[in-house]
């Protein structure tokens, strides 16, 4: 989403040169680079005068230090304030109340009020074991209903039964009751959103929060709606006190304006992002991860955070043995590999979150989405006993092996030979250490000497 946003910001790095401090003179064609960049990004205007004056008040006068360059100085003034933007730091939910905390979604329609109910209640049950009950509010679309029901059983928690003849308020209350009677830690309410703003809905929304008086009420944004969520998010800060944001379709192709100028706007923290269109694709958010990633910094403990959630730790202690030792290395545990990357959401999404450097030369590198999906299919064409002894493999079983996974015999060849230099640098890794396995990989990389 931030890709234009980011190469604009990598321009300030290089438009300023050897000066030992920052000052107003040195540093005015850098900002205009930064206010463009985020102009451009769909950042609202007057988030970005503040935004701007923020960081040249605070870059005036600043030492260039150690190694920095200047223009690297400023990008670390540009990152501390781009974050305090966003809010500074990751904010949590307020739980801490007599259950059941009841949380209220608000937003327009087709922001992914729904799905995002969803994701949130399938967090709070795997990330602190709550017991969360949801309902839908909205009554004007009966899919709505039938929708939040279908992605409850998906997600494992109960879902409050309600119908388009009922009152919004009189079901939030009777979920309420419910919710108190049967011990759940917190409701999730999905209200009814429009098109665009209008007083019935505001007025509704109203009614809702003095009804059920929720302890976070969170208001849920498309993140690539540009300017028009900055509209949206003040009228709904006049209609109800909002306590957090939800930003969805994060990973969309927008500018991400939305991300930089929605706090500004609403003065409430973003608590979460939705990363992915998957259940487990909502994230919570840290605007310094967030502010390092637009910079083209990365986000490496997003991606550490994000490993461990999803890597089979047994599966990975077996392989660590086998890496230790450099024997017992086969296609089975080439698939597992495989298999806990896509877990972690594919190429795109590691990339996503590796600094810009790396992430633009794995993007040439050959293992892109297509392929890893093509090795997959590969390696369960095979039998158990062919992916346990690689060399059994010849020329009839790779044949049926490629009819199966639908590619050609070529491709099953190219699939063995890499794994066979993967199984040769892990048995020098056993035997040899790092400097053995990197003058093993010049002959296989082409341009490494």
């Amino acid at each position: 989403m931030f890709d234009h946003l980011t190469q604009r910001l990598s321009r300030v790095v290089k438009t300023l040169k050897g000066e030992a401090r920052l000052t107003e003179d040195n540093i005015q064609e850098a900002l205009r680079e930064v206010r463009l960049a985020l102009l451009e990004a769909d950042v609202a205007l007057p988030a970005v005068r503040e935004f701007i004056q923020r960081v040249r008040e605070k870059a005036v006068g600043e030492e260039v230090v150690g190694s920095l360059t200047p223009g690297q100085a400023l990008v670390g003034v540009v990152h501390r304030e781009m974050a305090a933007l966003m809010g500074a730091e990751a904010s949590a939910l307020n739980l801490a109340v007599v259950p059941p905390a009841v949380i209220l979604m608000a937003g327009l329609q087709g922001v992914g009020k729904t799905t995002s109910v969803a994701k949130l209640a399938l967090l709070l049950k795997q990330t602190q074991k709550k017991k969360v009950l949801v309902v839908s509010a909205d009554v004007y679309r009966p899919a709505a209903i039938e929708q939040l029901k279908t992605l409850a059983a998906q997600v494992g928690v109960d879902c409050f039964p309600s119908s388009p003849e009922q009152k919004p308020v009189d079901i939030a209350q009777a979920a309420t009751e419910w919710a108190r009677k049967h011990h759940h830690d917190v409701l999730i309410v999905d209200t009814a959103g429009r098109l665009s703003i209008d007083e019935a809905m505001m007025k509704e929304i109203a009614e809702l929060h003095a009804a059920v008086t929720p302890t976070e009420t969170l208001f849920v944004v498309d993140a690539m709606q540009g300017q028009d969520a900055v509209n949206t998010a003040a009228a709904f800060r006049e209609a109800v006190p909002l306590t957090g944001v939800v930003l969805t379709k994060l990973d969309g192709d927008a500018r991400g304006g939305a991300a930089l100028s929605v706090r500004w706007v609403t003065g409430a923290p973003i608590k979460f992002a939705g990363v992915s269109e998957k259940p487990d694709g909502l994230e919570v958010f840290h605007p310094e991860r967030m502010a390092s990633r637009i910079l083209g910094m990365g986000d490496v403990l997003s991606l550490i955070e994000e490993a461990h959630r999803t890597v089979d730790i047994e599966k990975a202690q077996t392989l660590a043995k086998k890496l230790k030792t450099g024997k017992g290395f086969d296609l089975e545990d080439f698939g597992t590999q495989i298999g806990q990357m896509r877990n972690m959401g594919g190429m795109q999404s590691l990339l996503d979150k590796l600094p810009t450097e790396l992430a633009q030369a794995a993007q040439n590198a050959p293992l892109q989405e297509k392929k890893i999906m093509r090795m997959e299919g590969i390696i369960y064409s095979m039998t158990f006993a062919e992916r346990r002894k690689p060399e059994i493999i010849k020329a009839s079983r790779k044949r049926r092996i490629a009819t199966g996974a639908g590619v050609t015999v070529q491709e099953v060849n190219q699939l063995l030979k890499q794994f066979e230099q993967t199984q040769k640098m892990m048995k020098m890794v056993a035997k040899g250490g790092l400097n053995k396995m990197m003058r093993g990989m010049r002959g296989m990389l082409p341009g490494m000497r």
